[in-house]
């Protein structure tokens, strides 16, 4: 029998990579296409912001080492993701040499291209000074090849993988017919401006940048572990669930925790935005990376580093640059055929007035050249995804997650807010008000606290805890299930009981008319009533009031001003929603079930875009169908990974803060389109003209995109809070 010598197939896996030096989406373009068109890559995912490269290979076809070869051949640095600093540095020669990142700006690698051609080109001013015309403009062509150099070389390496139309190749081009047509001086400067250029969008790129960098910089690098050999300094990062640490007045905490011991003023505004300390004290949930202000606190560790809050906070972040906005995918489009198109016309103003017309060579090459230095659409590739991703920054650090451009864009469109009621525009806190027994029950809050027992949803809360302050015996009971929009049913010592709405107690024929009308007594005071049974027979009705959180009548306010409407969708009865809406100035829609939730929102959507807000735990499927889903919750897991968006601060007005925010973004998209298509339209006019030449040109296409990453940049000092 023979024998199979077939090695086995290894499966395709996910690889991830840190790639610096890329300064804006013409950058990011490169290695994508380049890395893509390798054998065994797929998927692949770079974002520019966050200098993340992901993809899946099969390393039998292209092995890890190929992948970062090709980068760095483009003149980026590349290195695995989380590399210490020291593997970073592979290649000193390029651009984007990984070790240039902290170092002042003259002495990174396109620093010193800055330098070098600069010093070339007054060398060469004062070689035509001294020695008169011919010398100087030999200086100038040598000045012009030696900038020339390495930019060359990175253009025939983007050539060699399949991309001619780069910027540095259409540069090497007009920097070449340049000299040719005895142009050395002007060819000479365009070679140093453009080397100014790349170093000005590196800066504005790094700042842009640095805003998410900061957030996970947050968390401290070390922590006062507790051992049974008392303190000991240890890396946060090594920190484990379950492990006790000491966090000393003015520290940060370390990693998401319970307080153990201790009562202190803790500062959550790097986490949530909220500037007001909050006494946290045992049983209480506390942040990594908030500021204990006042005591020394014992804290429990909840979530190992990778896990905490901050860390999701930044990975949501990262990630949001994959939900690209609709606008982005169409300037990515347009900017394919944009560049080719350009050339494409430099060649006919080229060739066609001279062969057509017979008009000079030397001036219609000239201007051919000067537009071929307009073809790269650098400024407005990167005028979506450096306004996207300040936002994205500017909005983490006020507790305002949005997860990508497609939610900012879609958040801009809102025209109307619709609100779950519990724990979103109220506290969430109800308590039990009044307790009313029927046909001379005694054990109707025993029952309810059965039956709502293990459960978390607030007016089960708020039962317990009353049945618990008023020593209401407790009952066994099994086999509990929530019945969704119509209450909770169980086994209590054998025998079937439940929770409802008087409604639906009525209609099962429950509830007699004169509870019924109790009932509605209670529920005409704004309170939430619900009808404890057992067997066949109503036991008794048990009210709670859960109040407006305080600040929701000033959202509301500003909901209104902003020309937006709101709406309450609730399952609670019409009294209450009522009551609720009447003091808030809202609509109100009560008595809905999770489906009728979803027909609201469909319904509302014919008008405009619908924002729905909830808790993140509740109301799935009207947060998935509205245009933008909101949780709203203090950093809960629920709230930061199901919806499009979420609150973090449990403040009414950061919805409207939230609106504000993606539509200062968009309009600062409109104005970043309007420059880069505005100067390169201009300059496009007038280098055909004659009228700019080659060094205004290349001055136009870097200072555009300078411009449009600056004018991204002034949306991290936006406080969308101000109105």
């Amino acid at each position: 029998m023979a024998k199979d010598t077939a090695q086995p197939q290894s499966a395709p896996e996910t690889c991830e990579w840190t790639v610096t030096g890329m300064d804006c989406a013409g950058c990011a373009a490169k290695v994508r296409n380049a890395v893509g068109r390798l054998p065994g890559v797929s998927g692949v995912d770079l974002a520019l912001m966050s200098e993340r490269l992901r993809l899946t290979l099969d390393e039998t076809a292209t092995p890890r080492g190929a992948v970062e070869d090709v980068v760095r051949a483009l003149g980026y640095g590349i290195a695995a993701k989380d590399a210490s600093p020291g593997h970073l540095a592979h290649d000193h020669h390029s651009h984007g040499d990984p070790a240039d990142r902290d170092l002042p700006w003259y002495r990174t690698a396109g620093g010193r291209l800055v330098l070098l051609t600069g010093g070339l080109l007054l060398i060469a001013w004062a070689v035509r000074w001294i020695f008169g015309g011919a010398a100087g403009e030999w200086a100038f062509a040598g000045a012009c090849l030696i900038g020339l150099a390495p930019i060359a070389r990175r253009a025939f390496a983007a050539l060699r993988m399949g991309q001619p139309f780069t910027i540095e190749s259409l540069m090497t081009i007009a920097a070449i017919g340049a000299l040719f047509i005895g142009a050395a001086a002007e060819a000479a400067l365009v070679v140093f401006l453009f080397a100014v250029g790349e170093v000005l969008e590196g800066v504005a790129a790094g700042k842009a940048r640095a805003g998410i960098q900061a957030l996970a910089g947050l968390v401290p690098r070390s922590a006062l572990l507790e051992t049974g050999n008392g303190l000991h300094e240890v890396a946060a990062d090594s920190l484990m669930p379950g492990q006790v640490v000491l966090v000393r007045p003015g520290a940060r905490i370390p990693a998401d925790g319970t307080v153990l011991d201790g009562i202190s003023g803790v500062d959550e505004s790097p986490v949530t935005g909220e500037s007001i300390p909050r006494t946290r004290g045992p049983g209480e949930k506390v942040f990594a990376g908030s500021v204990n202000t006042e005591a020394a606190l014992r804290v429990t560790v909840d979530r190992a580093a990778a896990d905490n809050t901050i860390s999701r906070i930044v990975r949501l972040v990262e990630e949001a640059e994959e939900a690209r906005a609709p606008t982005e995918r169409f300037i990515d489009r347009f900017s394919r055929w944009y560049m080719p198109a350009i050339t494409g016309l430099a060649a006919l103003v080229v060739l066609v007035p001279p062969l057509a017309f017979g008009a000079d060579w030397g001036t219609w090459l000239y201007r051919g050249l000067a537009l071929l230095l307009i073809g790269c659409p650098c400024a407005l590739v990167i005028s979506v995804p450096a306004s996207i991703a300040s936002a994205l920054s500017a909005g983490a650090r006020r507790g305002l997650l949005m997860k990508g451009g497609a939610v900012i864009e879609a958040a801009a469109k809102v025209r109307h807010v619709a609100f779950d009621k519990t724990g979103t525009l109220t506290h969430g806190r109800p308590a039990v008000t009044d307790v009313v027994a029927l046909d001379g029950a005694t054990e109707a809050l025993a029952v309810a606290a059965a039956v709502e027992a293990g459960s978390s949803h607030p007016l089960a809360v708020a039962v317990a805890a009353h049945a618990s302050a008023q020593g209401a015996p407790a009952l066994p009971s099994r086999a509990a299930r929530v019945l969704p929009g119509r209450g909770v049913e169980a086994e209590v010592d054998g025998i079937p009981a439940g929770v409802c709405s008087p409604r639906h107690a009525r209609e099962a024929g429950l509830l007699s008319d004169a509870g019924f009308g109790t009932a509605t007594q209670l529920e005409h005071q704004g309170k939430t009533t619900v009808v404890v049974w057992r067997g066949d027979r109503a036991l008794g009705l048990i009210a709670l009031r859960d109040e407006p959180r305080d600040d929701a009548p000033e959202a509301m306010r500003q909901l209104k001003a902003m020309g937006l409407g709101a709406t309450i969708l609730t399952g609670d009865n019409p009294r209450t929603a009522a009551a609720i809406a009447g003091g808030l100035g809202m609509d109100y829609r009560a008595g809905m079930l999770p489906e009728d939730k979803l027909a609201a929102i469909r319904e509302l959507s014919a008008t405009g875009g619908v924002m729905m807000v909830g808790d993140g735990i509740n109301d799935a499927p009207a947060l998935k169908q509205a245009d933008v889903g909101v949780a709203m919750g203090s950093g809960t897991d629920v709230a930061l990974e199901t919806a499009d968006a979420a609150i973090l601060r449990d403040r009414v007005t950061d919805v409207a803060a939230q609106i504000r925010l993606a539509r200062r973004t968009m309009a600062n998209i409109r104005q970043n389109i309007a420059l880069a298509l505005g100067l390169k339209g201009v300059f496009l006019l007038t280098s055909i003209l004659g009228v700019t030449g080659l060094w205004l040109a290349i001055l136009a296409d870097t200072g555009a995109t300078v411009l449009v990453t600056l004018n991204a940049l002034r949306l991290l000092r936006v406080d969308p809070e101000r109105e």
